[in-house]
């Protein structure tokens, strides 16, 4: 069961965050009111949120999740594959030994996105992006097996991210879109695959029974709910313009 988040206040400097949509930049004030709704939805599934501030060095440390790995028997901080958020593991590495006894790190030249790793049925999967290589996901292999843990490598072909596309819920269901859907590496699981054009939605999290996705997908919604899953949905908007999901905005453990 989760208990706790860790999330980060996002900065003044969101708005020089990386992205590939062509949106517009994200609106600062707008992105605070929808970070403290995302923070209340998360204690209303229940957990103890410990809230970070803002970090005016780093645009994109709102986006905890990509920093680190919190798993049942250790903590992983990453490499992230984009230069500029390279060193935002260093402000977070405090954060996580206060929860962690157990702390292991990937080296150069990995790279890893923890955006790109996807728990399922206590498996993860790691998908090779051009924020996460082959270096990167092997040594996290490495060092899940060392604590009895499993994971294997999924190839990415069009997302930026593994979890862009995918969600794992629970008793075998899984949120396809895009190019996940039928792809051999989940087909053993309950696809329940999104329609194309709302396949932001599969970056959902299923929490202590509710599964929290992005508002704005009513088909996606429908489809959820009719699986027996209650839903809480969140305005991320001003997020997605900079890439962001449901996901990325918390470290859950």
């Amino acid at each position: 069961m989760i208990t706790q988040a860790i999330v980060r206040k996002p900065c003044n400097a969101i708005i020089k965050a990386l992205t590939t949509s062509d949106m517009g930049p994200p609106n600062y004030q707008a992105a605070l009111s929808q970070h403290t709704a995302y923070i209340a939805a998360l204690r209303d599934c229940g957990l103890d949120v410990i809230e970070l501030p803002a970090d005016e060095s780093f645009p994109d440390s709102t986006f905890v999740e990509d920093v680190a790995l919190l798993t049942p028997q250790c903590a992983i901080l990453t490499r992230p594959g984009a230069p500029s958020r390279t060193e935002e593991v260093v402000t977070m590495a405090p954060v996580i030994q206060e929860y962690y006894e157990s702390i292991e790190i990937i080296d150069a030249p990995g790279m890893l996105d923890a955006g790109d790793i996807l728990l399922a049925e206590e498996h993860y999967y790691i998908g090779l992006s051009t924020r996460t290589n082959r270096s990167g996901a092997e040594q996290l292999i490495n060092i899940l097996a060392r604590y009895g843990m499993t994971a294997s490598i999924v190839c990415l072909d069009s997302v930026l991210h593994l979890k862009t596309g995918i969600g794992y819920l629970d008793n075998g269901d899984i949120l396809t879109s895009g190019e996940f859907i039928d792809k051999p590496e989940f087909t053993a699981f309950h696809q329940i695959p999104l329609p194309e054009d709302e396949a932001a939605a599969a970056n959902s999290l299923y929490i202590n029974g509710t599964v929290l996705m992005p508002d704005g997908y009513p088909k996606a919604q429908a489809i959820i709910e009719a699986k027996g899953y209650p839903v809480k949905t969140i305005d991320i908007s001003e997020f997605e313009k900079i890439d962001g999901g449901i996901s990325c905005l918390s470290l859950r453990f």
